[in-house]
C-alpha cells in the first residue's frame, strides 16, 4: 500500500491526508477482493522500518488503524471476513493491542475471506526469530513455517503468496513476506495506493492468470526431455 504520502504531497496536502485516503482504498480493495472470491488478502500497513518516520505521522497512522478496526469490524463479521494482524505487538500501544485482539476474536468465524494486515512487520526479523526458536529443533519447511507463525504472533502459518501487487511505482519487496513470496507472481503499478480501485485489482488478477506458474518444473507448454547415458 505505497504512495499515500507522495499522493498527498502532489496535492499540496499533508501526508496524513494521504493516509486517510489510503484507508478508504483499503475498504474498496477488501470489498472488491471479496466480490472476486479471493480467499486471502494481505495488506502491508506498517513495516518495522516505518518507526523511523516522524513521531506525529506514526501517531496518526496508529490512530487511523484504531479507527479502522472500530469502523470495519462489524462489517467484516457481516461479510464473513476473518481479520488477522501479524507482526510485533510489543511496541504498539495498549489500546491498539486490545482493539486488535477484540477484532480478531469477533471475526474469528469468518469463512468467506481471510484479511491479513501486517503491522510492525519485518520479514527478515521474523526469519531470524524463527531460526532462533528452532535452534536444534525441526529443520523441515513446515516446521520453519510454524516457527515463523509464532514469530509473527499468529496461530497458524501464513500461506504462500500467489500474487503480490506493489503500488506507487516502486519495484521491490521492501522486506515483505520474503519466505512466503518464494514463488509469488509480482505485479508493479505506478498507481498510488489512494487511487487504487477495483479495476486495478481485476487488472492485476488478469495479468496473473496469463502467466504460467512452473514452480521449478518445465511447465505444460514445453515437452519433457530425458537425459541419461548409454
Amino acid at each position: 500500500m505505497d504512495g499515500n504520502g507522495r499522493w498527498a504531497n502532489a496535492r499540496g496536502r499533508p501526508r496524513t491526508f494521504g493516509h486517510a485516503a489510503g484507508a478508504r482504498a483499503v475498504k474498496r480493495t477488501v470489498e472488491a477482493a471479496r466480490r472476486l472470491q479471493i480467499e486471502a488478502l494481505t495488506l502491508y500497513a506498517f513495516s518495522s522500518d516505518n518507526w523511523r518516520r516522524p513521531e506525529t505521522e506514526v501517531a496518526a497512522l496508529m490512530a487511523l488503524f484504531r479507527r479502522y478496526l472500530a469502523a470495519e469490524t462489524e462489517r467484516c463479521i457481516e461479510n464473513g471476513i476473518r481479520l488477522t494482524v501479524f507482526g510485533r505487538r510489543d511496541r504498539l500501544g495498549g489500546t491498539l493491542r486490545r482493539a486488535i485482539a477484540a477484532s480478531e476474536e469477533a471475526t474469528a468465524h469468518g469463512r468467506d475471506m481471510h484479511l491479513r494486515v501486517a503491522v510492525d512487520y519485518s520479514a527478515r526479523d521474523m526469519i531470524l526469530d524463527a531460526a532462533a526458536r528452532l535452534r536444534g529443533g525441526p529443520s523441515t519447511r513446515d516446521g520453519f513455517a510454524q516457527a515463523m507463525a509464532a514469530a509473527a504472533h499468529v496461530s497458524e502459518p501464513i500461506s504462500d503468496v500467489d500474487l503480490l501487487i506493489r503500488t506507487g511505482g516502486e519495484q521491490r519487496l521492501s522486506d515483505f513476506l520474503l519466505w512466503e513470496c518464494a514463488y509469488a507472481e509480482l505485479v508493479f503499478t505506478p498507481r498510488m495506493w489512494p487511487e487504487f480501485a477495483a479495476r486495478d485489482l481485476e487488472a492485476a488478477i488478469t495479468e496473473y492468470q496469463r502467466r504460467e506458474r512452473r514452480f521449478g518444473d518445465i511447465g505444460e507448454s514445453e515437452p519433457a526431455t530425458a537425459y541419461g547415458s548409454a
